[in-house]
């Protein structure tokens, strides 16, 4: 069967779970800000979110970066049946921008974190912040973040229709990736 390793699979469904965490997260982070939010769930539950967040989104990029480096020691199983040439350069485009997207979103984040003065934090632990506090840099690098939320935001809508319809299709294309 042509799948890829269980290592790139379990990575691809983990990595799936926290970025749709993330973008749920941000989304909520976009509509009530840190006010807002503290309101509601108090400062305590904010501030541990937004550390949650930070952490989960370092985690993705270290993540990523694995999942590139192992693709290139163990290449993409192939197509079978193989797809037509527009299905490969849409699903090829469409990975492409979803692995740029997770590795620069996690650094503009981390930038801006650190920009706007905030702590940068890895599961309770503390990280260097890689450039110096500028607050006017930081929420305009806060904006190129969110932006890049929706972007990935609309590259997953993209790649889990076209996951659906080979899904309903039973082609077989599924499989490549599927846990079980």
């Amino acid at each position: 069967m042509n799948r890829y390793t269980l290592l790139q699979r379990l990575i691809h469904w983990l990595v799936a779970l926290m970025v749709l965490g993330l973008l749920l997260g941000g989304l909520a982070f976009w509509a009530l800000d840190y006010e807002g939010l503290s309101k509601l769930l108090g400062e305590d539950t904010t501030n541990m979110l937004f550390m949650v967040h930070k952490s989960v989104g370092i985690l993705i990029l270290v993540l990523t970066l694995l999942r590139i480096w192992l693709r290139k020691r163990t290449p993409a199983p192939p197509y079978d049946p193989p797809l037509g040439l527009i299905e490969r350069m849409v699903g090829g485009g469409v990975h492409l921008l979803l692995y740029l997207f997770l590795i620069a979103l996690p650094i503009v984040g981390w930038v801006a974190t650190a920009a706007s003065g905030y702590p940068i934090q890895f599961f309770g632990t503390q990280l260097p912040g890689l450039i110096g506090e500028n607050k006017e840099l930081g929420a305009m690098l806060f904006t190129y973040h969110g932006i890049g939320g929706l972007i990935v935001a609309g590259l997953l809508l993209i790649h889990i229709a076209a996951g659906l319809k080979h899904w309903r299709l039973k082609d077989g294309i599924m499989t490549r990736i599927s846990l079980p």
